[in-house]
């Protein structure tokens, strides 16, 4: 009987330490990507907030701590109505920290039956919603281009009004847009595919998640013949609670 128990206890612990506990050990991913403009963003992608094991004041520490520059939200922050107040407690982290905020949609966000009153929520907060458009920052220029796996992507509106000699920097949701743009850019920040989450092999041809993932390309640092581009592994889960062999991510780039 006293093995059975010990078995069972070291199956159990087992699964805590594979699955569990990458969700909840925060992994800080610094990236130097010298783009000569001096400053320091912190990338929060992928909340979904019903499926978060990091906690507000984790994430108010963490931004803290790191004092960065600007603070870019790419996208996929609940797809459920009633976890909008659970998810204000982390903009309201943000918000404190005094950082300025910008940040893009996701996927699941456009699930919600109401989007309207998670932009409305984001705005609350202080945080710039950019829907295919752009905005001019003290020495570069931020472009948010909506989610293209849902169709809202529109390339040509968000470059409307950008300047062909200034720095363009651009963040969004699914990185496979990357395969699909004309445009220059100098540096673009993604999240969507979590590094896998279950970070086994063939996973992608099991379930689909675009041409960039089919072909090995999932998390971090790469080069396309617009510019480089990051995928960050999320600090949330999709699907289920728990991740295999991948952490839960923020991301620090010094550009």
């Amino acid at each position: 009987m006293e093995w059975i128990i010990g078995a069972a206890l070291g199956a159990l612990a087992s699964v805590y330490v594979l699955f569990i506990l990458p969700t909840q050990w925060l992994k800080i991913e610094r990236v130097q990507r010298p783009l000569g403009l001096g400053i320091k963003v912190l990338q929060l992608s992928d909340l979904h907030v019903e499926r978060l094991r990091i906690t507000p004041r984790q994430l108010a520490r963490v931004i803290a701590s790191e004092r960065p520059d600007y603070l870019f939200l790419t996208g996929d922050y609940t797809e459920l109505e009633h976890q909008l107040l659970p998810l204000d407690r982390y903009l309201e982290a943000v918000q404190q920290s005094g950082v300025p905020a910008y940040a893009v949609l996701g996927n699941h966000d456009h699930h919600l039956r109401k989007l309207t009153n998670l932009i409305k929520l984001l705005q609350s907060r202080g945080i710039v919603v950019l829907r295919n458009e752009a905005v001019q920052l003290p020495g570069f220029q931020l472009i948010g281009i909506d989610d293209f796996g849902s169709g809202k992507a529109r390339v040509l509106k968000a470059f409307h009004s950008v300047h062909a000699e200034r720095p363009r920097v651009v963040i969004t949701h699914d990185p496979n847009i990357v395969l699909h743009l004309t445009e220059r850019y100098d540096y673009l920040m993604a999240g969507h595919l979590h590094g896998k989450q279950i970070n086994v092999p063939f996973l992608y041809r099991i379930r689909p998640m675009g041409k960039l993932p089919a072909s090995g390309i999932y998390k971090g640092l790469h080069h396309s013949p617009q510019g480089h581009y990051y995928i960050s592994k999320g600090l949330g889960q999709t699907g289920v609670n728990a991740r295999l062999f991948v952490r839960s991510e923020v991301t620090v780039h010094e550009l």
